[in-house]
């Protein structure tokens, strides 16, 4: 059985303390609670599983397993109790208790009856998980084209899929469908019934990065009030997205490197080792390549990542797949709007395929939906692509700079753009350039566009 945290409530010292040397040597986390209240205030800690044997001081049994199934905790709870008579019993089983037995018990019989819960949680977990991912449209079919590019990157994505790899590093500019192909290769996976989580590098600061990947113990930090998993420990079994890992700072790329080498983590403030078992998918838009030969992305991590590369490529580089990108866009939306368009003219054909696309793939898509929203024809004419006429770059009207300029002086030359169209509204600036209002952030101070006197003030 995979790892778990029991909250041990029980107002008596020894029986606490021996549970805990059983649950423990059975390689569990355990957590105490000598009260009602407390056992209410560790769940919020990240229990799997609840071990009652009350009655408490403050609160009897039956009324504090109805406070933890109001709360909504899914979690089995197991009752202990000195009068477990037949009427208690049912009581405790239509509340949503997993077990009740009668005091004495055996600790054997306690570790027993702890596994099986957990294995019954753990099941069901994965039958529900598993119905909600059969609906999910996560699979290759969602990599939309022909071009040799994107049929050999859909073949990669199939083959390091099913590999026993925990290892995978996307690359390809921004736009191209990475965070798509993420989820694609855990959905097809043996892990597909286990959690995905998705984390963007660039949206928070060192330390609260530290803390969402790896987690933190009480009191690690000044807002440490309770202990809490990260999303290394969460995901147990399934897979991350460490998106824009290029933006990481130096100590977190030591410390993730020690995490998949050693496949083990502590949370910030912490001392004990957890064992993790995750797939980490690592995304890019920039060659960690050059960035590691400019000294800001770390050697180490960087061939530690690179086991199974795969490269998005630019939307700009297969104009052949973007019929089949646009007709199947259209699909989409024609369900979620409830239109009936029936694909695009010639010249608009044209025009999308004559198009640069510096946004790549998400760009085409917001295009669509924006013209499918806004017109009212069975089918979408170049009129309906205002942004489009007359260009053949920029982003929604943002122009290029001049050809040769490098990715970063093209990259601080559209978000300054997108500020001055829209007003230093940084919500509607990351909607014309496909990015949310913490990613814009981020590169207004990596730019240093407030010094600079472009930025507005945050709205």
């Amino acid at each position: 059985m995979p790892r778990a945290t029991i909250l041990v409530a029980d107002d008596k010292a020894l029986t606490r303390c021996s549970v805990e040397e059983r649950l423990t040597a059975e390689g569990h986390e355990v957590l105490e609670a000598d009260s009602g209240q407390g056992c209410l205030d560790r769940l919020a800690e990240g229990v799997d599983l609840v071990l009652l044997d009350g009655p408490l001081p403050d609160i009897d049994s039956l009324a504090l397993l109805r406070r933890i199934k109001e709360l909504g905790r899914d979690m089995p709870v197991i009752l202990l109790t000195a009068s477990a008579g037949v009427e208690t019993a049912v009581e405790a089983m239509k509340l949503g208790a997993y077990h009740v037995a009668k005091r004495p018990v055996h600790l054997d019989d306690v570790a027993a009856t702890v596994e099986r819960a957990l294995e019954t949680t753990r099941l069901r977990r994965e039958v529900r998980d598993y119905r909600t991912t059969a609906a999910r449209p996560y699979h290759l079919s969602r990599i939309v084209g022909i071009s040799p590019a994107i049929a050999a990157a859909r073949s990669l994505v199939a083959r390091v899929a099913v590999s026993r790899s925990s290892m995978v590093l996307l690359t390809g500019e921004s736009g191209t469908g990475k965070d798509l192909v993420a989820n694609v290769i855990h959905y097809l996976s043996d892990r597909a019934c286990q959690p995905f989580m998705n984390i963007t590098c660039s949206a928070l600061p060192e330390h609260l990065l530290a803390s969402e990947l790896f987690g933190h113990e009480r009191g690690a930090f000044t807002d440490a009030r309770t202990q809490k998993r990260g999303l290394l420990e969460t995901a147990d079994g399934g897979t991350v997205l460490l998106d824009e890992i290029s933006e990481m700072a130096p100590p977190l790329q030591t410390k993730l490197r020690q995490f998949l080498e050693e496949k083990t983590l502590r949370r910030v403030g912490g001392s004990q080792d957890i064992r993790v078992n995750v797939r980490v998918i690592a995304a890019s838009n920039r060659d960690l390549g050059q960035e590691v030969a400019g000294h800001r992305f770390r050697k180490d991590l960087f061939y530690r990542l690179n086991v199974l590369p795969i490269t998005m490529p630019a939307l700009r580089t297969r104009p052949e797949d973007i019929p089949f990108l646009v007709e199947h866009f259209i699909e989409g939306f024609d369900t979620e709007f409830r239109k009936r368009v029936r694909g695009v003219t010639p010249a608009a054909r044209t025009m999308l395929q004559q198009y640069q696309w510096p946004g790549n793939v998400r760009e085409l898509r917001n295009v669509i939906e924006r013209a499918m929203l806004l017109s009212d024809n069975d089918q979408l004419d170049a009129p309906d692509f205002p942004s489009l006429s007359g260009t053949a770059s920029g982003v929604y009207g943002l122009q290029l700079p001049s050809t040769g300029v490098d990715l970063e002086k093209l990259e601080r030359s559209l978000v300054i753009q997108a500020l001055r169209r829209s007003g230093g509204n940084q919500t509607r600036a990351g909607s014309l350039l496909g990015l949310n209002r913490d990613q814009v952030r981020y590169r207004i101070e990596k730019f240093g566009l407030h010094s600079a006197g472009v930025a507005f003030p945050n709205r």
